[in-house]
């Protein structure tokens, strides 16, 4: 076997002379004979605090490498927290896949293995891997440990959100959330519940890219550790076999995912990111996808925010190969993972050890959960809802509209006590798609009135073209496509209008009739809302990103361009 880092290293010309010896640095002469290099590309950072530990696994990683007699060299790439970045880490989503793409291609690299663990840093290095076409494994860093406050678990995230909306309704003070701060977050790793975070990892799984039974492992675990070393020994054994992401990634691996994806009651942004995913490989996979193969399979995971247990809970229980075990006559049985063995093959042995975090078939928590799609004049181009984290009561629903503009028109005047709002309204937030904030955030949960908090009242139906945390719950009808600020039916909508929501039937619609719909133009501040492009990224980003349904890729980066580097560089 030819490897790709010969072109680099091999030789006794000039280059491969310049090549090796600012490589050499200590190391022995034949690491570059023959011996693969192996990349760990790693985004841990201080600045993502769910990630800082992936330092700790590339050690593992580099060992497990080594034993396998390949050289392990750390590639440090764009690091995403979801918590910090402004205005959203999904600005730059496309951006760090593009980078670490690039260096995956431009450097002396036989394969990868991809350390990830906060929201967008997996899908980032999986459109990145797909793209570039090297042998690569996903080691995800794990969820951290449960919190608790006042003898209660905490979810991060989830009780964020209604801890603040106590303390809004008045039932809660703001002395005691404030010392919930720092129970929150307990040790290292990504948000503990069914979050975005949570959600991609065991996705990344179902889709073959990560060792399996691996996803879900705490980070503070040991076991997280020894999955590191075995996956570093792993890679080079699929480089020996030839096994990349475009042999076995296939339209059967993303039925998988979407399977695990609705029996886990997972996030919606997943959405987004396998469509991205395979829009890079090539595999055809649409919105429509995800609600024919998905809505209609049971959420068996009763976790936070749809239920009531946490990931240290779903990992002692038995993790996602048993509930995979439990909804195995749904999957397709010829999808492969990185070890080339099918995904059936590892459920035999797969038991729940808990069936009250892990439903069995027969007692789901929902009997069908998965995420569904809507139609309708307000969404020609498709929404989605998360029925298992919506109240059932709201899921037919006919109301006013309340319309804003933007996310600052929307905190200027949601607690206005003069605001026209009853429990019956339909909140509409517009301007937080992809071009139009930009780059989508995790808006589309808004908080309720105050004055209708205090009459008790915690759940709405909720109308964006941004996304929502995978932590987040309610009725809320997000990713609308196309967006306010690409002329889409969104920046027509008025207060008062009269939205009706049909889950069942697939429908989100305003009653309005269609010369009226012809007369009406948006405002410029619906159209433009904040997206006046400068320079930089932000600009190239506008100018390209495409539309929630097809994954919000950029234009120019949907497919493969390979491995391969034409030139030397001296």
């Amino acid at each position: 076997m030819e490897l790709r880092s010969a072109h680099w290293y091999a030789g006794e010309h000039r280059n491969a002379y310049i090549h090796r010896a600012w490589m050499r640095r200590g190391v022995p002469g034949d690491a570059f004979t023959g011996r693969p290099q192996i990349a760990i590309a790693n985004t841990a950072s201080d600045f993502t605090p769910c990630n800082a530990h992936l330092t700790e696994v590339a050690a593992s990683v580099k060992n497990g490498i080594y034993e396998a007699g390949g050289i392990p060299l750390e590639l440090p790439v764009v690091s995403l927290g979801e918590t910090n970045v402004r205005p959203t880490a999904m600005l730059w989503r496309n951006m760090a896949a593009m980078a670490c793409e690039e260096m995956l291609r431009a450097n002396p690299i036989d394969a990868v293995v991809l350390l990830g663990g906060c929201d967008k840093t997996i899908p980032a290095l999986l459109m990145a891997a797909a793209s570039v076409d090297l042998p690569a494994v996903v080691v995800p860093g794990g969820p951290m440990l449960t919190g608790t406050f006042r003898g209660a678990p905490l979810g991060c995230g989830t009780d964020v959100w209604r801890l603040s909306e106590e303390v809004r309704a008045g039932t809660l003070s703001q002395e005691q959330f404030s010392r919930s701060e720092s129970a929150m977050i307990r040790s290292r790793g990504h948000c503990n519940t069914m979050g975005t975070a949570s959600t991609m990892a065991l996705v990344a799984e179902a889709l073959g890219t990560v060792v399996p039974g691996v996803a879900g492992t705490p980070a503070p675990d040991s076991r997280l550790l020894e999955a590191a070393h075995g996956s570093g020994r792993l890679v080079v054994d699929m480089l020996a076999a030839d096994r990349r992401p475009s042999t076995f990634l296939t339209k059967a691996s993303f039925h998988n995912a979407i399977v695990a994806l609705a029996a886990i009651g997972g996030s919606t942004n997943a959405v987004v990111h396998l469509l991205a995913i395979a829009g890079r490989l090539g595999v055809e996979l649409t919105i429509d996808d995800f609600d024919r193969i998905g809505s209609h399979v049971p959420v068996l995971v009763d976790l936070q925010p749809a239920g009531r247990f946490l990931m240290e809970d779903f990992h002692r229980a038995g993790g996602l190969l048993a509930v995979l075990r439990e909804v195995q006559d749904l999957l397709d049985p010829t999808a492969l993972t990185v070890t080339g063995t099918p995904l059936v093959d590892y459920l035999s042995d797969a038991p729940i050890w808990d069936p009250e975090v892990i439903r069995t078939r027969s007692a789901p928590l929902v009997a069908e959960g998965g995420i569904a799609v809507l139609r309708g004049n307000l969404a020609p181009g498709g929404a989605l809802i998360k029925p298992a984290a919506a109240s059932p009561h709201l899921l037919q629903h006919r109301g006013p509209a309340v319309v804003f503009d933007s996310i600052e028109d929307f905190h200027a005047r949601i607690d206005d006590p003069d605001l026209a709002v009853t429990a019956d309204s339909v909140l509409v937030l517009r301007g937080c798609g992809p071009k139009g904030y930009p780059g989508m955030p995790e808006v589309s949960n808004m908080p309720l009135p105050k004055k209708l908090l205090e009459q008790g009242i915690r759940d709405m139906v909720r109308v964006c073209d941004g996304r929502m945390s995978g932590t987040a719950y309610g009725t809320v009808i997000l990713h609308v496509t196309p967006e306010a600020a690409a002329n889409g039916p969104l920046a027509l909508v008025r207060t008062g209008d009269m939205v009706v929501l049909d889950v069942a039937a697939r429908r989100i619609d305003v009653e309005v009739s269609e010369e009226d719909w012809a007369r009406r133009t948006p405002n410029d501040a619906t159209v433009t809302g904040f997206a006046n492009p400068r320079r930089g990224w932000e600009r190239l980003y506008i100018d390209h990103v495409q539309q929630a349904d097809t994954g919000a890729d950029l234009d120019f980066l949907i497919g493969s361009s390979g491995w391969k580097v034409s030139r030397e560089s001296h």
